[in-house]
């Protein structure tokens, strides 16, 4: 497998999404391998109609740690149905959102404990990581404050609506985690303007596109 998987990461509000759309054709320009996009929860058939169930903002009723569980059964989808084999074609993965966001949103803000979900994902991965995480940084109070402005052009999913003090819960568990693995993470601020934020992630990507297809030639 000599692929290169890289992940986005970040709370509620960060701008993923929307910078996930804008890498697309700069990474397409610094590789001539294939890119593959994707996302969490989903990215294949079964995968998203597990995120449908977790998302859906009537399920309030769901127990944490079988929120825990449908998260690793759609991210095992996930993995073996399209992660894994674009890998194993030499071909770029970049995803938005992978096994962190749940030791976050699960582990720590929902009380479960983040070493129980990290296992309970790797029992679904069997050891894959990622080679990159770019992780956006903003303030609880900033992103669902975005994510108010947004309404008018779509429904909050379940996570949105939670309070204030699960989204900083989440926010303070990716600090805990870049602690532990300062070489993966890359942190942009993303409390700037969509183009800054931009032009850091696709200067660090361009640096590391690079060091791989170096390490790979």
């Amino acid at each position: 497998m000599t692929g290169l998987f890289i992940t986005i990461e970040g709370p509620d509000g960060a701008g993923k999404s929307s910078l996930v759309k804008k890498l697309i054709p700069a990474i397409e320009s610094m590789s001539e391998r294939s890119l593959v996009v994707t996302r969490e929860p989903g990215g294949s058939e079964i995968a998203e109609e597990i995120r449908n169930i977790l998302l859906n903002p009537g399920h309030t009723a769901m127990d944490p740690r079988t929120e825990a569980l449908l998260l690793a059964a759609s991210r095992r989808q996930h993995v073996v149905e399209k992660i894994l084999p674009a890998l194993s074609r030499d071909e770029i993965v970049l995803c938005d959102r992978f096994v962190d966001s749940s030791v976050a949103y699960q582990g720590q803000a929902r009380g479960i404990g983040m070493e129980k979900v990290i296992a309970i994902n790797e029992f679904a991965i069997e050891g894959l990581k990622p080679d990159l995480t770019l992780y956006l940084d903003v303030e609880a109070e900033v992103g669902l404050a975005r994510i108010r402005d947004k309404q008018s052009n779509r429904t909050q999913d379940r996570l949105e609506l939670e309070a204030v003090t699960f989204h900083e819960e989440v926010r303070n568990a990716y600090h805990m985690m870049i602690q532990k693995e300062p070489k993966r993470f890359i942190t942009i601020d993303a409390s700037k303007n969509q183009d800054s934020v931009f032009e850091a992630a696709a200067s660090t990507l361009s640096s590391a596109i690079e060091q791989f297809e170096r390490k790979n030639s």
